[in-house]
């Protein structure tokens, strides 16, 4: 059975995408992803709340920007669409270890969260053993990518600041639940369309 390529529009292909790495795109998520573990250390070791605050809504808050440029300036490149996503799960995992370990989520929620990047892994291993590389991002996923991640600074806040607690949490727990909701519902979404790729390529 010969495997056949990723499709057009697949962050595997080149057509729609070019091999520019020195892009202002790039530059903005190469930041974001310095500042995980900025964030790590800010909230672990000094326990400088305010601080990991500041640089977990940066990193939140210019999710989109990214992208945005890229579009803008006509810099869309393949380097660029494996960085973004790379950096939303590294500072979605990365806070949900730092917050289970302070205590500022429950283990639940992080397993919650956990299993379906799980799910998802398994699901890109079936993709590539049939020669296609990981799916589009969707709307969707975009979606609960930004309600997790702008829920997590409020999180801290209502875990940092007493006075803030009651507002900052329901707020921040608001967007968490939805959050994960979402997020379950684009892994979903990602193993259906895997599904059907494998079996288009069985045939």
């Amino acid at each position: 059975m010969s495997r056949r390529p990723a499709r057009a529009g697949h962050p595997r292909a080149s057509a729609d995408s070019g091999d520019q790495i020195l892009t202002l795109p790039n530059l903005i998520s190469f930041i974001r992803l310095l500042g995980v573990p900025l964030f790590l250390y800010l909230l672990l070791v000094p326990r400088a709340d305010v601080a990991a605050i500041v640089v977990l809504a940066v990193g939140g808050t210019t999710d989109w920007v990214d992208g945005w440029i890229a579009r803008r300036l006509g810099q869309v490149s393949r380097l660029g669409e494996l960085l973004d996503p790379l950096a939303d799960r590294l500072y979605i995992l990365a806070t949900l270890l730092a917050f289970t370990a302070r205590e500022v989520v429950p283990w639940q929620f992080t397993v919650a969260l956990l299993a379906r990047e799980v799910l998802l892994l398994g699901s890109l291993a079936v993709l590539r053993r049939h020669g296609y590389g990981p799916p589009p991002v969707h709307y969707v996923g975009k979606t609960a990518t930004f309600l997790l991640l702008a829920a997590f600074p409020i999180l801290l806040l209502a875990a940092a600041v007493p006075a803030a607690a009651t507002a900052a949490g329901a707020i921040g727990w608001g967007l968490a639940w939805w959050g994960l909701v979402l997020y379950w519902v684009a892994g979903g979404m990602y193993v259906v369309q895997a599904y059907r790729l494998v079996r288009e390529a069985r045939r």
